[in-house]
């Protein structure tokens, strides 16, 4: 039997929307077994939506393994997670597992804070946050994949972001069918 694809998806208040939904509701899609993680019994996120995490952050074993930690945007939700000490424990635990990272529009920010980008890596972010990343090899691409880091630009990028994930974790094929079956054209 073929091994399910997880992922962790960290949440905190002031996650944008979109940027923790619709990789959500991807990853499903591909049949990933995706937890959502925040640091409260209920998130608000950055335009009010109210969400239940599948789980407390603090309540996750350090060696439960996923297949990919995904950090999403919204600038509030981004500086709540870099007050997070134990975030960047589980990036941390998750690099030194050669397990893929991602992160999108001001995301990358907590990969920068936490010391799990290096200077060689190539990623891109919401523009509003460029200035504060050029010391990698930024891009302005929609989604940009660097080693296990896959970084992407916004909301607006949300989509073609975790169908790249998703051919990355599992196959082009699988992500070309998810592409179809929501009629999103590429």
């Amino acid at each position: 039997m073929e091994k399910q694809i997880k992922v962790l998806v960290i949440i905190a208040d002031g996650t944008e929307d979109i940027e923790a939904t619709v990789p959500i509701d991807l990853f499903r899609r591909a049949n990933f077994e995706v937890v959502v993680a925040g640091n409260k019994q209920t998130i608000t996120f950055a335009r009010g939506l109210k969400v239940i995490p599948d789980r407390l952050l603090a309540q996750i074993p350090l060696e439960e393994n996923f297949d990919l930690i995904y950090i999403p945007g919204g600038a509030k939700g981004v500086e709540n997670l870099i007050n997070t000490q134990l975030v960047g424990t589980f990036l941390q635990n998750q690099k030194d597992k050669n397990q893929w990272i991602s992160a999108i529009c001001a995301g990358p920010l907590v990969l920068d804070s936490f010391n799990i980008l290096s200077n060689a890596d190539t990623i891109t972010s919401h523009p509003l946050v460029k200035d504060k990343l050029l010391k990698y090899n930024y891009r302005e691409e929609e989604v940009v994949v660097s080693g296990k880091i896959v970084t992407s630009r916004g909301a607006g990028t949300s989509i073609p972001f975790a169908l790249k994930i998703i051919e990355l974790l599992a196959n082009k094929e699988l992500s070309n069918k998810i592409a179809s079956d929501i009629v999103y054209w590429r």
